[in-house]
């Protein structure tokens, strides 16, 4: 009764999660056109390092970013026990 039972269940269910994952992994492949930092150049420089130079297109356009306007400092002796004693009552809670 037991593997009828789970040959009922599991058989149909392996089948349909199956066939989701390969709906899921077989989705249409858009054309687009690579953006032109993107584009392959070639290069007129000898690589002596072994390595793969990668070029980038300083006419290409970028995206804007806001830098945080945060003050970099070293943390001050007070901050550094205070995160201690959190970081050992957390683990006292645990």
């Amino acid at each position: 009764m037991r593997i009828t039972l789970a040959r009922t269940i599991l058989a149909p269910t392996f089948v349909a999660g199956a066939a989701l994952a390969l709906s899921a992994c077989g989705g249409a492949e858009e054309a687009e056109e690579p953006a032109p930092a993107m584009t392959e150049t070639p290069l007129e420089v000898d690589d002596l390092s072994g390595g793969e130079i990668i070029g980038v297109n300083p006419d290409a356009e970028g995206v804007d970013v806001e830098l945080p306007q945060t003050e970099m400092r070293n943390a001050t002796p007070e901050e550094i026990e205070a995160a201690r004693a959190e970081a050992a009552a957390e683990t006292e809670a645990e």
